[in-house]
């Protein structure tokens, strides 16, 4: 059975370590990290929409429920929907007050209707949290009804039939009674829950850092990347999340020193050669009569080294079998990922390579300018960005925070509506084939290098290592559905995404349309 789940109730703030604004990733790990005190967690999202639409985590041991928006996946709601697995205190001044009185005996619940089982609207009333404006009565389609009791960060809810509610009575005269019980709790941002209710999703909330018993805490909570806009040609502009600031990666010439400087260091440094696309630059070499093209042979790279366990790095200057085996001679240089799982990316950190041609539309106007640096090939710089949104259902899920990202240079096609972490990878790929056709020299040039590679990450020995593929470029066709429907060990996600590629970018693909993770190159 669960240990009684004990917690400070901050109105307008937090639920004891629940904090409003908290990210999905946080609260999970933090809630994985205890199961003897967290034994269930019931994860409910919209397998179609995963990305708008709310995602809830309910603990039925604890009597708790939260609620996170979709785009941000930010804590928006926590609700105690039993009182009987809980413990609620609120402390005025000095005094702290016991929302229900915990039993003598914790590992013995008080059943559900027993008289201190639930939090009297006297209690709440008159010595919790003390006198209020009316609430609200939201009628049922029974008969049946509930009274919105709503102070400022906190409501409490109570059934109450259609018959009984006047309009003319106050809210004492309506739940005076000793059987009004509240049956549940919630904690929002804002001065009441008739407000709140329409800004629920949307409102920006303050900054978890600002929250005082967060902060007098040993555990140092970094800055957050908010959004990551993507310029093109290896730039990319970093916003961190409430503050006016951001901060610049140039691919090919931003220093692992400099990352650490801008971004703290990572939580996690992972070294790996894969060489499972090894056949693939052999075909390609091989099959080339003439000098092959290097954008090619570097998309083909790094539209499998999409995963921070992968450090495999394509040569632009591979022009035959012979230049290609000498590049998987062995990972001597020192390259690996830097994981940054709390802000939500990987940075590939290796010898320079030349970064990705501008897109046709690019103005270099605000851009960063070139730092003249050490031109020594062994000096290591940040060479790709992996950004991971964290879509419920897909393998990676809560590996990594979330991480937003907005394709800057694809304002002029699309000036009304950002093209970013929430666009179906369907008007994606649109509005990139609108700003790229003038690079190719066909369309069928550009179908045969936007075509759609299969792969599987729940194949391997690792989920830090999985990256199968099913068919080849030729069996994948356009369809982000395409490929065969291959389950995680456990038979409990579908596993198998598709990658595609655009100069300097990698997508990977769910099959509900939306982008997985973001290589940018």
């Amino acid at each position: 059975m669960a240990s009684l789940f004990s917690a400070q109730l901050y109105p307008g703030r937090a639920l004891g370590f629940l904090v409003l604004g908290a990210s999905l990733h946080d609260i999970l790990t933090r809630l994985k990290a205890e199961p003897q005190r967290f034994p269930k967690l019931d994860l409910v999202y919209s397998p179609t929409d995963p990305v708008k639409e709310p995602v809830i985590v309910t603990l039925p041991a604890n009597g708790v429920r939260l609620r996170f928006d979709g785009p941000e996946q930010r804590l928006r709601l926590v609700e105690v929907i039993d009182f009987t697995k809980n413990h609620i205190t609120f402390k005025d001044q000095s005094t702290d007050r016991d929302l229900v009185k915990p039993p003598a005996d914790p590992s013995a619940h008080p059943h559900s209707g027993e008289p201190a089982s639930e939090p009297t609207f006297k209690h709440i009333y008159q010595r919790f949290l003390g006198p209020t404006y009316d609430g609200e009565y939201i009628p049922g389609s029974d008969g049946q009804g509930i009274y919105m009791l709503s102070y400022p960060g906190v409501a409490f809810t109570f059934p109450l039939a259609q018959s009984a509610y006047s309009p003319d009575k106050d809210v004492v005269t309506l739940l005076s009674s000793s059987t009004q019980v509240a049956t549940s709790m919630a904690v929002f941002s804002g001065d009441s829950w008739a407000q709140s209710r329409e800004t629920l999703w949307t409102e920006v909330l303050p900054s978890i850092k600002s929250f005082a018993p967060l902060a007098k805490g040993k555990d140092v909570c970094p800055d957050e990347i908010s959004l990551v806009k993507i310029h093109g040609g290896g730039k990319l502009q970093l916003f961190k999340k409430w503050t006016s600031n951001s901060t610049w990666i140039s691919l090919g010439d931003t220093t692992p020193q400099e990352l650490v400087a801008e971004l703290g260091p990572p939580d996690a440094i992972y070294r790996k050669n894969d060489q499972r696309m090894y056949i693939h630059k052999i075909r390609t070499a091989s099959n080339s009569r003439t000098r092959p093209d290097s954008d090619g042979l570097r998309r083909q790279g790094d539209l499998t080294d999409t995963d921070h366990s992968s450090a495999n790095t394509m040569s632009e200057d591979s022009n035959d079998d012979e230049a290609i085996e000498e590049e998987f001679a062995g990972n001597v240089s020192g390259e690996c990922f830097y994981n940054y799982f709390y802000l939500g990316f990987d940075v590939l950190v290796s010898t320079p390579t030349t970064p990705s041609q501008p897109p046709p539309s690019q103005d270099k106007t605000g851009l960063p300018e070139k730092n003249i640096k050490s031109e020594s090939p062994d000096r290591m710089v940040a060479t790709k960005l992996i950004l991971h949104a964290n879509v419920p259902g897909s393998y990676p899920f809560n590996r990594h925070r979330r991480c937003r990202w907005e394709i800057a240079y694809l304002d002029q096609t699309s000036p009304e509506t950002p093209i970013n972490t929430e666009t179906p990878f369907a008007d994606i790929s649109n509005h990139l084939r609108q700003e790229w056709q003038s690079i190719y020299s066909s369309e069928d040039e550009a179908l045969q290098k936007q075509r759609g590679m299969v792969l599987n990450r729940g194949w391997g020995d690792s989920p830090g290592s999985s990256c199968e593929l099913l068919g080849g470029w030729e069996d994948s066709g356009d369809s982000t559905h395409a490929g065969v429907g291959a389950r995680r060990a456990d038979g409990s996600e579908d596993s198998t995404t598709t990658l595609y590629g655009f100069p300097g970018l990698v997508f990977e693909v769910l099959k509900n349309g939306y982008v997985s993770n973001l290589t940018v190159f």
